[in-house]
């Protein structure tokens, strides 16, 4: 998914408990699910972030060769102003876009 592209708001808002439970109407679940995605979304940013920083990496370690290079300056910025991942991840539950569900209450279907 395109984390870049989300309409997440990039500050906390306080939101209604009915709104946020409405899919498992037990809160606990929800933070749960949430706590989840946000550390999906958290390992996807990183990975990005670090395949991104990797191309500016220097093959040698001396001190002298270590200089400020502004692209990798704007690349770590431009992930600094992108919402938090738990952010990110509220937006989502809040417009269906996440899939959950019960393991225990499959294996008792089946």
């Amino acid at each position: 998914m395109d984390y870049k592209k989300t309409e997440a708001s990039r500050s906390t808002e306080t939101l209604s408990r009915e709104k946020l439970t409405e899919g498992t109407d037990n809160i606990y679940e929800t933070i749960s699910i949430l706590a989840k995605r946000a550390d999906q979304i958290n390992s996807d940013l990183k990975a990005e972030l670090l395949e991104k920083l990797e191309e500016f990496a220097s093959n040698t370690e001396s001190l002298e060769e270590i200089f400020e290079n502004k692209e990798q300056i704007e690349v770590s910025k431009f992930y600094e102003r992108l919402p938090k991942p738990t952010l990110i991840a509220v937006n989502e539950w809040l417009n269906d876009k996440i899939y959950h569900r019960k393991p225990e209450e499959q294996k008792a279907a089946e």
